[in-house]
């Protein structure tokens, strides 16, 4: 079958498109940047088609020839109307779907609580089930998925939970750690869409997806903390911590940035568990499926260690618009531009010093003033931001799109340029472009440059605030990264 993958450079997509072509079927993917996807290693087994599910000619495009398409993207993070957005995209894609003559639309959504009204649950659960509809009333045929916790390497709720065990032995924590859930692993919510794809015709229904267990958040943690081989956790359920406080808690503790915490945090406000199992009658998996909780934490676990994550939660984060200039515009199209350029003569091959500079970041750190970077990672958490806790999702490898700290990857040539966005809460755009060439004498040479676009009185005060470290900060990464290649 042809399918149509959305989403194909976030956290589900990127996972999905393998399997779909593991199973023998032809893939499309729709991206608004193409780019995204050049990196992946199944970027030269599918056909890409530049688009926005928001906007019915590009998607109308993508849906040619179609006969299942996959509707695995939302506008969570994209500001305070993503409901609205979410709306439209869902009725866009809909109506595309059927003009063209689609067969199918797989969806992955939430699982909400049954019992409770729409109007109570949290706004990211109420989008979910609203997107689910608009789905199923389309007029194509709709298998809407509706998973809980979803727990495999890199997703945003196994980090949460993976970082508030590990770092944490005594806790006090929000009242939602004794909630009921229903968790599931990545693999079988992968085996689960593919398997959608033969489904019976004309089958137009939401199924409920969860593993073998339920438990509370507590339950979890606790066994989390026997897996990774940790001693028992002291848990403190506090009632006063609201789903916003705990949010910044998490975000403290967590690599999870609180606006994606506060989501996450205020769908646990109820008991997400399967009504039905139906979707195991049409997609009945191996023996040992579904996998339970403890052996799903334990395979998370065994990618993490061997550096072998092939998809992170940060993946589908949104970076600047596509509209923004980028630093290599000539002329500067966006206005005012503040610089700050170095270079080294390097006493090591371009190939040795490259390698230091694909690898910075993360547990590798930044090559200058550890202090100074901490520093200005505990600011940015502080007022929302992602802040440096993110890492990398691959010790020593980089691709367009992923994030690094709080940077990320906007263009990489290999061997010569490694160019980051900032995604840290500053007044205006920065980029930091990393070099490594050989000059008309044919010795290496590192270049660095820092790029900053100021929005505003503000952007301005902001670099001229920020301009006395740069010495400390850039400086000191020009002598230590040149250090590191000839070490």
């Amino acid at each position: 079958m042809r399918c149509l993958v959305t989403g194909a450079s976030g956290y589900i997509g990127g996972r999905l498109v393998p399997e779909l072509l593991a199973a023998g079927h032809e893939v499309r993917c729709l991206a608004r940047t193409p780019a995204k996807l050049r990196d992946f290693p199944w970027a030269g087994d599918v056909e890409t088609v530049r688009g926005d599910v928001t906007d019915p000619e590009s998607t109308g495009r993508a849906m040619a020839g179609v006969e299942v398409a996959y509707y695995l993207v939302h506008a969570l993070g994209t500001g305070k109307d993503f409901e609205r957005t979410d709306r439209e995209a869902a009725r866009v894609f809909g109506e595309q779907a059927r003009l063209a003559g689609v067969g199918r639309i797989v969806y992955l959504g939430g699982l909400t609580p049954a019992g409770v009204p729409e109007r109570e649950l949290s706004p990211h659960l109420r989008s979910r089930a609203e997107v689910g509809r608009i789905l199923k009333d389309s007029g194509v045929p709709t298998a809407a998925l509706r998973a809980a916790v979803i727990i495999g390497s890199g997703s945003a709720s196994f980090e949460m939970l993976r970082y508030l065990t590990e770092r944490l032995p005594l806790m006090v924590t929000p009242s939602w750690v004794r909630t009921r859930i229903q968790p599931v692993a990545v693999r079988d919510v992968l085996r689960l869409l593919v398997g959608c794809a033969e489904l019976p015709e004309g089958l137009n229904r939401s199924f409920d997806v969860g593993g073998p267990d339920i438990l509370t958040y507590r339950d979890m943690m606790q066994r989390y903390a026997r897996v990774a081989g940790l001693p028992r956790r002291l848990i403190l359920p506090l009632p006063v911590l609201t789903p916003g406080l705990s949010s910044h808690w998490v975000g403290v503790v967590t690599p999870v940035p609180a606006s994606i915490a506060r989501p996450l945090a205020e769908s646990l406000r109820h008991e997400v568990v399967c009504a039905e199992h139906d979707i195991e009658k049409y997609v009945p998996g191996p023996p040992g499926a579904p996998i339970g909780f403890e052996r799903a934490v334990e395979l998370a676990l065994r990618r993490v260690q061997d550096a072998d994550v092939a998809t992170r939660w940060s993946s589908a984060s949104v970076p600047g618009a596509p509209s923004d200039p980028l630093p290599t515009d000539p002329d500067w199209a966006g206005g005012s531009l503040y610089t700050d350029v170095r270079e080294a003569v390097v006493a090591a091959s371009p190939e040795r010093l490259w390698r230091v500079i694909e690898g910075i970041g993360g547990e590798n750190g930044w090559y200058s003033f550890p202090l100074a970077w901490a520093v200005r990672g505990w600011l940015d958490r502080l007022v929302g931001g992602v802040g440096l806790r993110r890492g990398r999702r691959d010790r020593a490898r980089l691709r367009v799109g992923d994030s690094l700290d709080f940077w990320r990857v906007e263009e990489i040539e290999p061997g010569r340029l490694l160019r980051l966005r900032a995604e840290m809460r500053v007044p205006g755009l920065a980029w930091l472009e990393l070099r490594s060439e050989r000059d008309e004498r044919g010795r290496t040479v590192y270049r660095q440059r820092a790029v900053f676009h100021p929005h505003g009185l503000a952007g301005h005060a902001y670099w001229w605030s920020v301009a006395p470290f740069h010495g400390v900060v850039f400086g000191g990464m020009v002598r230590n990264i040149a250090a590191a290649a000839t070490a």
